[in-house]
C-alpha cells in the first residue's frame, strides 16, 4: 500500500475520530475511580469537568476514593472498571490478579520534599520522623525512594508515620509531630509560607516511577475492550487539553484542590503540563523501580515478566490511527 494511500487512511481515521461518538455509539457505563488530591489527577478532572466521556459515548461515574489500595481492592470487587493511582496497585497482579496498566500518566516523581526549616543537610534527615499519607501507598513508597537515592535508609535511619493528606501533613510539621514530608504544588506554596524548606525537587533525581497511572483488569479489557478505548480516547485528548489551554486548566485545578493561590497554581500547572506526555505509554522501567523495591521484601517480585503488567496496545492504537497527531494538528 502506498504511503500516499496510508496518509488518506489516517487522516479520515483522525477525522472521524475528532467528531462525538455521542450520536455513534449508546452511552456506555464505565466507572473509574481515582485517589489523591494532587495535579497528578488533573487529566481525570478535565475528562470529568468538560464532559470528554459523554463526547465520546461514555455515560461515565468518576468516584474519588481516600487511598489508591482501596481503589484497587474496589477494582478487583468490580465495583469499579478503571483505576486511577500509582504503579502500587500492581501488587494486586504479584498476588494472582490480573490487573494491568493502560496508561502511564505521570512516569516519575513530581513532589518536593519539604522539612523543618532547621533542616538544611541531608544527613539531618537521619533520625527525623517523615509524615506520609497512609501506609503502604504510594505515599510512603515515595518518600522511601527518594531516601535511599540520598543516601539514607528509610527502614532504619527515619521513622514514617501516617498523617494524611497534604493539609494533614504540613500540619504534622508545623506542630513538631514530624520534621519532614512530600507534596506537590500549589502546596509548596503553602509550606513556604508556614516557614518551612522545600529541600529537594525530588524530580531532579528522575527516578522512573509511574507515580499516576490509570489501569484496569484484562477481564474488562476483554469484555469491554471498545468502552476502554474510547476512555483511553477521553484521556489522551485531556492530556491535549491541559497542555494547550493554561487558564481553564488552572482554573479546574483551583476549582479541584480548593485554592485560589494564583502564584501556586501557576507553579502547579508549569510542573504537570510538561510531565503529561501526549502519548501516555504505560512503560516497563516504570513498574521495574517499584517492583524492585519490593523484591527486598518480597522475592517474588524479583522475578515476574514485567511486559506482563503493562498493555501498550491502547496508546498505540491512537498513535497509529492519527488520533494524536490530529489533536496537535501535525
Amino acid at each position: 500500500m502506498s504511503k500516499t494511500v496510508m496518509s488518506l487512511i489516517f487522516g479520515f481515521l483522525a477525522l472521524f475520530s475528532s467528531y462525538s461518538f455521542e450520536s455513534v455509539f449508546a452511552q456506555e457505563r464505565l466507572r473509574i475511580a481515582w485517589s489523591g488530591s494532587s495535579p497528578a489527577h488533573s487529566p481525570i478532572w478535565v475528562v470529568e469537568e468538560k464532559n470528554l466521556l459523554k463526547k465520546y459515548g461514555i455515560d461515565g461515574e468518576i468516584i474519588s476514593i481516600t487511598a489508591s489500595s482501596i481503589a484497587v481492592q474496589v477494582l478487583l470487587a468490580g465495583e469499579v472498571d478503571v483505576i486511577i493511582g500509582s504503579v502500587a496497585n500492581l501488587t494486586s497482579r504479584l498476588a494472582g490478579a490480573d490487573t494491568v496498566m493502560i496508561l502511564g500518566l505521570v512516569p516519575t516523581f513530581v513532589d518536593h520534599l519539604i522539612t523543618h526549616p532547621s533542616i538544611t543537610k541531608i544527613e539531618q534527615l537521619k533520625g527525623k520522623v517523615g509524615a506520609v499519607n497512609r501506609a503502604g501507598t504510594s505515599s510512603e513508597l515515595g518518600i522511601k525512594l527518594t531516601l535511599r537515592r540520598l543516601g539514607v535508609d528509610p527502614d532504619k535511619e527515619v521513622k514514617l508515620v501516617a498523617r494524611g493528606g497534604n493539609p494533614e501533613r504540613l500540619a504534622a510539621i508545623s506542630q513538631g509531630i514530624a520534621q519532614f514530608t512530600h507534596m506537590p504544588e500549589p502546596f509548596i506554596r503553602e509550606a513556604e509560607k508556614l516557614g518551612l524548606r522545600d529541600f529537594l525537587d525530588i524530580g531532579s533525581l528522575k527516578i522512573p516511577f509511574h507515580w499516576n497511572a490509570s489501569m484496569t483488569r484484562e477481564a474488562t479489557i476483554k469484555s469491554k475492550r471498545a468502552l476502554i478505548t474510547r476512555y483511553v480516547r477521553a484521556m489522551v485528548e485531556s492530556i491535549h487539553f491541559i497542555k494547550t489551554n493554561k487558564e481553564a486548566t488552572k482554573a479546574i485545578l483551583a476549582k479541584k484542590l480548593r485554592t485560589d493561590d494564583q502564584d501556586g497554581l501557576e507553579r502547579a500547572y508549569q510542573a504537570y503540563s510538561v510531565i503529561f506526555r501526549e502519548a501516555p505509554y504505560p512503560y516497563v522501567d516504570g513498574v521495574k523501580t517499584f517492583m524492585d523495591d519490593l523484591a527486598v521484601t518480597n522475592p517474588k517480585a524479583a522475578n515476574v515478566d514485567l511486559s506482563k503488567y503493562v498493555d501498550m496496545s491502547f496508546v498505540q492504537e491512537l498513535e497509529s490511527s492519527g488520533f494524536i497527531k490530529q489533536l496537535y494538528k501535525r
